[in-house]
């Protein structure tokens, strides 16, 4: 089961990909994660990139499919995968689709986390992160048991410097603008599902597992 995670920023993509990942076993495919994997272990794409990024330019969309394309063909993702936070645009979603379609596969599920603006940057603006082990609390919905502390491992809270109310504003712009469009591009494909994100991350997650099951 190859599935993608839609929703704008604090839709909980990250959050419902990791119940995923325990449900179904299959890995999780962060391109921030295998880019900054690629970059230590100097592969050539990696090499690629960190000049890229050494000039201050954003990653090109060529290196990052190459990249999940290295990733798909290991071994975990034999029996599926969850892309979290790829594609982000049209122009991206095509390169996917062609590059999944040479190698014989394709997505079986878009689930799209759909949320309110007033909810995301009530999520956004309250969270916590847990500096060790990235576990997230939310003031109001998800509180640490002891303030500022995590209740898993006992590693420090802190919040992201980009969640405050403008920056949240200007990546639900970006969002809207460039994210957005992938809804349409992914139904008029047939595998999109759209999943109302209000409730516990439970009750989310339950309602994920009900359209992909």
């Amino acid at each position: 089961m190859r599935l993608i995670l839609l929703g704008p920023p604090g839709a909980g993509k990250g959050t419902q990909a990791k119940m995923l990942k325990e449900k179904f076993q299959i890995p999780q495919i962060s391109t921030g994660d295998i880019l900054r994997q690629a970059v230590k272990d100097n592969t050539e794409l990696g090499a690629r990139a960190k000049t890229v990024m050494d000039a201050g330019q954003l990653v090109p969309d060529d290196i990052v499919i190459g990249l999940i394309k290295e990733r798909i063909r290991q071994g975990d993702c034999k029996t599926g995968l969850i892309l979290d936070g790829f594609p982000r645009n049209i122009a991206q979603a095509e390169k996917l689709s062609e590059t999944l379609q040479d190698m014989n596969l394709a997505i079986d599920h878009v689930i799209d986390l759909e949320v309110d603006e007033g909810e995301v940057i009530e999520r956004l603006t309250g969270r916590s992160t847990c500096s060790e082990c990235g576990t997230m609390f939310h003031r109001v919905s998800r509180p640490p048991k002891v303030a500022g502390v995590c209740d898993g491992c006992g590693g420090k809270l802190a919040q992201r410097p980009d969640d405050n109310r403008e920056t949240i504003e200007e990546r639900l712009k970006v969002y809207s603008e460039s994210t957005a469009p992938l809804k349409e591009f992914y139904s008029k494909q047939g595998s999109l599902k759209t999943v109302e994100a209000k409730g516990s991350v439970e009750e989310i997650f339950s309602l994920v597992c009900e359209m992909i099951e």
